[in-house]
């Protein structure tokens, strides 16, 4: 297992949205490519980086932040938000990004998403997030049709790269994530299930690492010193 430290922007700045609320927002850092510097001197090789203008906005908005952290060629990066056409997931592609997230497109228009997958095969992330056992949307400001389980055994056929799994009501709260419902679908696919929110202690990390997680996304903890990266690193492997 592998930890992928996250740097999530608005306004170019590094913060953190407590239970995806955008009225709740935590502001850590103004430099995105200072605060990736750090995350590479304690071992990172991935990096997350969440785009919460375009997720709100259905277009990429931080895309400057994005390229400059790119350019450092520190990082594996895998990016999300607002990634709702062909045009803009190309775009990050070209400037460098390992792989993209998308999610309310996956839920909204499922045969676009099975075409995206296709065609960009091996570079496409679902990031599939949840209240409870529905799947929520745009920027986590609405919720979805869809069942969490029936959706990504739906997707589990594509080509994808990984689902990422995200419990909003754990997201930002440092209280550990979703273990069983992570456990229930990294049982049900057939691919790599990165594990995402409220993701604070060694303790957590060991635990998803026994439950076959591909990955663990961290945050907050790192931001305000509940988890130290290195140590994290050293307990994932």
């Amino acid at each position: 297992m592998y930890i992928i430290p996250a740097i999530d922007l608005r306004d170019g700045k590094c913060v953190r949205l407590v239970q995806g609320d955008y009225h709740r927002q935590i502001d850590y850092r103004d430099d995105p490519v200072a605060q990736a510097r750090q995350f590479s001197v304690a071992g990172a090789q991935w990096l997350h980086m969440i785009d919460l203008d375009g997720a709100k906005l259905g277009r990429p908005v931080n895309t400057d932040a994005v390229k400059a952290v790119a350019e450092l060629g520190l990082f594996k990066i895998e990016v999300g938000g607002g990634l709702r056409d062909e045009a803009s997931i190309k775009q990050l592609l070209d400037i460098g990004v390992e792989r993209v997230i998308v999610g309310t497109k996956a839920v909204s228009d499922f045969e676009w998403f099975s075409q995206t997958a296709r065609q960009f095969e091996g570079r496409i992330v679902l990031g599939l997030d949840a209240r409870g056992s529905t799947v929520a949307t745009h920027g986590w400001t609405q919720d979805g049709p869809k069942g969490l389980l029936d959706f990504a055994a739906e997707a589990a056929a594509l080509p994808l790269a990984a689902i990422i799994y995200t419990d909003i009501s754990k997201d930002g709260m440092m209280a550990g994530p979703n273990f069983e419902r992570t456990k229930t679908l990294i049982d049900a696919v057939n691919l790599p299930v990165v594990a995402s929110g409220g993701v604070s202690t060694i303790e957590d990390i060991k635990k998803l690492r026994e439950l076959n997680a591909d990955a663990a996304i961290v945050g907050r903890s790192l931001y305000e010193g509940a988890l130290d990266l290195a140590e994290a690193i050293e307990a994932a492997k």
